[in-house]
């Protein structure tokens, strides 16, 4: 099998490479390892509406469950802050369908999809990277591509067969777990989000509602904990009085929230989405980053293969980190403040900000919230909380 591009991975950044690269009406491999696209889901769903129209994805009902108004957050004391729009600001997908429909509409436009088919290697010919060796239903495939995407998740085996560093130590990962279940007494036009060191370690735990009786009930907290996500879920839901009896899903897994990959892009081969640990470090989420990422990606592959000359790819590197990199450094900042801060802090905190305010932090653009968090009294009193603070500046 011979390809321009061959993709190892059909999450969220894979397909979207494989689609805009198909438009431009070159030959496209996306290969998955699961069976079916989509499954196990390993996130909470929520993503902002915004990424529909600047990705050129249909809104549509059939991987949409519910339209989100904003947030609520709760201190460890039980402060609440309200983020509340008049119009939808996000959406709640089903992403057992949403990833499938993102494969379809990469082979729609032209690309060729193979679920079932695991990535194993690299092919090496005269010095260079020639392709991978994969096999589909437990049979042997060789797949020959100028150009090798690895979109294959936070173990990426392709990025690193190829060359690229892609390790980083384990405290730089969450944990999460996460039920699909009934719950009733959460306003289901808002997510909701529990903060606390006793609460969810290095975390917060989640409500998204996909219905009004309906909802990913999750955690994540730091994989070095030594009590287990499942753990302080099951506390949590305990201490809120909230019975787990109607649970319809589960499902675990890892998120990077660390750093990011620096090297990006190796001779023929580009590395997207969690495979370069492209994440929000300080809310854990990754797909609206793994959409820009394989957008910015696909632009790059486009231009190398149209002007043979692979050299070109080195700019995906160079206008990520310009880009979302410099703007998640910033958050990541946020986060390795965030992780020093005690139960008082986070009740203050929460007790000051707007709704505003908060979406800013989340999102990096946080320098003018900072400067007027460091004229509260209630923050300057605190040595501690000025050189925190100071520290995002």
């Amino acid at each position: 099998m011979k390809y321009d591009v061959v993709v190892v991975g059909a999450g969220i950044a894979g397909p979207i490479v494989a689609r805009n690269v198909a438009r431009e009406g070159f030959s496209v491999l996306l290969i998955d390892k699961k069976p079916a696209i989509g499954t196990p889901k390993q996130c909470a769903e929520g993503i902002s509406m915004s990424v529909f129209k600047k990705h050129d994805i249909p809104y549509d009902r059939r991987y949409i469950n519910r339209e989100i108004y904003g947030a609520k957050l709760y201190s460890p004391s039980g402060y609440e802050l309200e983020l509340r729009y008049k119009e939808a600001s996000g959406v709640i997908l089903e992403r057992k369908v949403f990833d499938k429909m993102l494969a379809y509409y990469a082979a729609k436009a032209g690309a060729d999809v193979l679920a079932r088919t695991e990535a194993l290697d690299v092919i090496r010919r005269n010095g260079r990277i020639a392709g991978i060796k994969a096999k589909h239903e437990d049979e042997p495939l060789e797949i020959e591509a100028e150009v090798v995407v690895a979109a294959d998740g936070v173990e990426s085996v392709i990025a690193r067969k190829a060359g690229i560093n892609t390790y980083a130590p384990p405290h730089e990962f969450d944990s999460s777990y996460e039920y699909e279940m009934l719950i009733e007494g959460y306003d289901p036009d808002l997510i909701h989000l529990w903060f606390g060191n006793e609460v969810a370690p290095r975390g917060y735990v989640w409500v998204f509602p996909k219905d009004e009786d309906r909802a990913n009930v999750g955690i994540g907290i730091n994989s070095d904990n030594p009590q287990t996500a499942k753990y302080y879920l099951d506390r949590w839901l305990k201490e809120n009085n909230v019975p787990a009896r109607k649970i319809l899903e589960i499902n675990v897994g890892v998120v990077p929230v660390g750093g990011f990959v620096r090297e990006l892009a190796k001779d023929n081969v580009v590395v997207v989405g969690d495979a370069a640990r492209q994440v929000n470090p300080m809310h854990g989420g990754g797909m609206a980053e793994a959409m820009n990422a394989g957008s910015m990606a696909a632009k790059w592959i486009v231009k190398a293969l149209e002007e043979e000359d692979l050299s070109l790819l080195q700019n995906y590197t160079k206008e990520w980190w310009e880009t979302d990199g410099r703007r998640l450094e910033k958050v990541l900042r946020v986060r390795r403040v965030t992780e020093k801060l005690t139960d008082e802090d986070l009740d203050l905190f929460i007790r000051v900000l707007s709704g505003a305010d908060a979406e800013k932090i989340a999102g990096g653009d946080y320098g003018e919230v900072i400067k007027a968090l460091l004229k509260h009294p209630k923050v300057l009193l605190s040595r501690r909380r000025v050189s925190l603070l100071r520290q995002l500046l």
